[in-house]
């Protein structure tokens, strides 16, 4: 098949790429250094391929307490980008099934974080304007497939995980940065101090895992929206104590800023439908997935520590 993928440098996207042309497929990927996804007539050269399928990964966002700082640049960036790709789709790329990645924030943290809930109530308040930016994403998707017939496929992600997390010089997820600091702990004697009072819990779903989850269901689902999570979380101490006792540094000697931004304290999806769609799946074991991570670290040392 001929495939097309925003974001194909990011996290998601280099393991996704990677898959799809092991598979046999024909993949063009784009990202931002060659592609400026914001400008309206940026896709235009790729009209001359007829594509199967459009993975839209891209979002302008970072991890940590950016979204309480960019709030407005997010709306705007966001919204060209997610504008442009789908009139592309629907006006030059019509045959293609379009897969979309959402993102938990957009659910309300008192609500149920089942799909059904993904449009009602409010996104936590710091990360209000990315998670509406990704419900816009999802209605862009059900109007089109409403008016044009054309086929989707909306993804809900727990935090991924895994080896070759990006190093260009953005904020990272809570995993990558614990895993950081308790190694500089470990290594140079450096304090360890996390954000909140370390209570605040998280999911994690390994890259891979998630890559081949998707790819599975692709062929045989369209025209709504999944959670795709590990279906148990753990406390940021939780977590920390994992990564010292795989690393061989003391949890005790970890320090709790409370002044630190938090953000949701839960985030765990409900994967009810995802079990029903794929009851022999079995993720990557937590442990050997955060020891592959943590091995990786060390090899990039040199970059990340």
């Amino acid at each position: 098949m001929n495939i097309f993928v925003t974001g194909s440098r990011g996290f998601l996207g280099k393991f996704l790429c990677e898959r799809l042309i092991e598979l046999g497929h024909f993949v063009i990927g784009v990202h931002s250094q060659n592609c400026d996804l914001r400008q309206k007539e940026s896709l235009s050269q790729f009209d001359g391929v007829k594509f199967d399928q459009i993975f839209h990964l891209a979002a302008w966002t970072q991890a940590g307490d950016f979204c309480l700082f960019h709030p407005g640049e997010q709306w705007l960036i966001n919204q060209q980008i997610n504008s442009n790709v789908l009139a592309w789709w629907q006006s030059r790329q019509p045959q293609a099934k379009m897969i979309a990645i959402g993102t938990s924030c957009g659910y309300d943290p008192g609500l149920p974080f089942e799909e059904g809930y993904y449009l009602q109530g409010s996104p936590i308040e710091s990360l209000y304007t990315y998670g509406m930016t990704k419900r816009m994403l999802l209605i862009g998707l059900m109007a089109l497939q409403k008016q044009f017939g054309l086929e989707y496929l909306y993804f809900i992600p727990s935090t991924l995980y895994g080896p070759l997390y990006h190093s260009d010089g953005r904020k990272m997820h809570f995993i990558f940065d614990l895993i950081r600091k308790i190694l500089r702990g470990k290594l140079y004697g450096e304090e360890v101090s996390l954000w909140g009072d370390g209570e605040q819990k998280r999911e994690l779903v390994y890259v891979r895992d998630f890559v081949e989850i998707m790819l599975q269901l692709v062929p045989n689902q369209k025209n709504r929206s999944l959670n795709i999570g590990a279906g148990q979380e753990y406390s940021i101490k939780r977590f920390a104590e994992m990564i010292c006792s795989q690393v061989g540094y003391s949890h005790e000697k970890i320090c709790y800023d409370l002044s630190k931004y938090v953000g949701a304290r839960s985030k765990i999806l409900s994967v009810e439908k995802l079990q029903m769609l794929m009851p022999e799946y079995k993720m990557r074991d937590l442990q050997q997935g955060l020891a592959e991570t943590i091995d990786w670290f060390l090899e990039q040392r040199e970059r990340f520590l």
